[in-house]
């Protein structure tokens, strides 16, 4: 064989070699593509969303009349996902207003759902279907574990888009203001991701490269109400698993809670303030203690306030919870919330112009 005719033999031997190797990458992988994916992050991506997409929903809610405002739309619409053959996971703030819930499949079938349980606390529903399996269920992974970088991968309805699809990075957990008034207070720090994260994503899940729930779709934050978020922010997985659980065995969530209604120090007017000896805004004003409460059996003094609901005497002030200075009632409830009935909590407030600390063992949640 002469010397120009080995040179094309080997050419051709390797350019065989090659595509027998490409045809391999998605003939033997559980991915059916028309032509090979270029990377194992594209593998990746793909198995696992194309098999989370099955167990993922839309979720649309029929908002009752004296709900909405003028030319405000009646449908409210969010993303689920099967956790159990028929029960869903969603964000409470999704399904808070309903006259009717319905659910979408990946699929396009539709059917009518029910509230079964849910934790306002942390922005999480639990809706209960029936004449219908779910066509997969997906698990929880451990928020915990995140490393930042890693890739996380976001399926929903942005839009009413059903089987959306959207992938980014983990970036860090911060303290965020929460989702909405009274929701989501409870809620000790926010994942950010670079993931969308949409009107219409809110519910669903938020997954590792293994195909974990790793959070929960929930809000954006954005620079202006103009502007379309860029920043995804999502529940962490470990307190919706925690939650979830719970409302399962006992109908209400088991995190920490004072029982005690609480008024931002800042909200009061600094010449009140200064009458009783405080030179900051920060803190957490006790206002009303009801009996039987956590903050009753510690102890903790309300506000007495006038027929007009004027302050008239100021309660305990909280300042810091277990060391940690807190700037406001929000603060407060976080800090409490990150316990569990029957854990002690330590409480510095200010009282008759000055600090004194108060010990309280949180009480489990009841049924109301």
């Amino acid at each position: 064989m002469g010397k120009t005719n080995l040179k094309l033999w080997r050419r051709l031997a390797l350019m065989g070699s090659l595509a027998a190797v490409a045809s391999l990458a998605y003939v033997s992988g559980r991915v059916s593509a028309q032509r090979a994916l270029i990377t194992p992050d594209e593998i990746n991506t793909v198995e696992v969303t194309s098999s989370a997409l099955k167990a993922v929903v839309r979720v649309d809610v029929r908002i009752p009349k004296a709900q909405l405002q003028p030319g405000e739309d009646p449908i409210e619409t969010g993303s689920g996902f099967f956790y159990k053959p028929n029960l869903i996971i969603t964000n409470y703030h999704v399904v808070q207003y309903q006259e009717s819930i319905t659910v979408t499949l990946y699929d396009g079938r539709t059917v009518n759902a029910r509230l079964e349980g849910v934790d306002p606390g942390i922005d999480v529903a639990i809706l209960r279907v029936s004449g219908v399996n779910a066509p997969k269920t997906l698990q929880f992974g451990s928020s915990a574990q995140l490393i930042p970088g890693q890739k996380l991968m976001v399926i929903g309805a942005p839009f009413r888009y059903q089987n959306s699809i959207s992938t980014g990075i983990f970036s860090t957990t911060a303290r965020t203001p929460p989702p909405g008034e009274d929701i989501g207070l409870e809620i000790p720090s926010m994942l950010l991701t670079t993931a969308s994260i949409q009107f219409g994503n809110s519910g669903g899940p938020v997954l590792n490269s293994r195909g974990a729930v790793v959070g929960i779709a929930d809000a954006n934050l954005s620079s202006n109400n103009l502007a379309p978020g860029l920043i995804g922010l999502a529940v962490p997985s470990d307190l919706v698993a925690q939650s979830v659980e719970d409302l399962e065995k006992v109908g209400v969530p088991q995190r920490g809670t004072l029982g005690v209604s609480l008024v931002d120090l800042g909200n009061l007017d600094p010449a009140f303030r200064r009458g009783v000896g405080l030179t900051s805004s920060e803190g957490a004003l006790v206002d009303e203690v009801p009996a039987g409460s956590t903050g009753a059996r510690a102890g903790l003094r309300g506000s007495l306030r006038n027929a007009q609901g004027q302050l008239v005497t100021l309660g305990d002030v909280i300042v810091s919870v277990d060391g940690n200075r807190v700037r406001s009632q929000f603060d407060v409830i976080r800090l409490v919330a990150s316990k569990r009935p029957g854990e002690y909590i330590t409480l510095k407030v200010w009282r008759n112009k000055r600090e004194v600390n108060v010990r309280a063992q949180l009480l489990k949640r009841t049924l109301q």
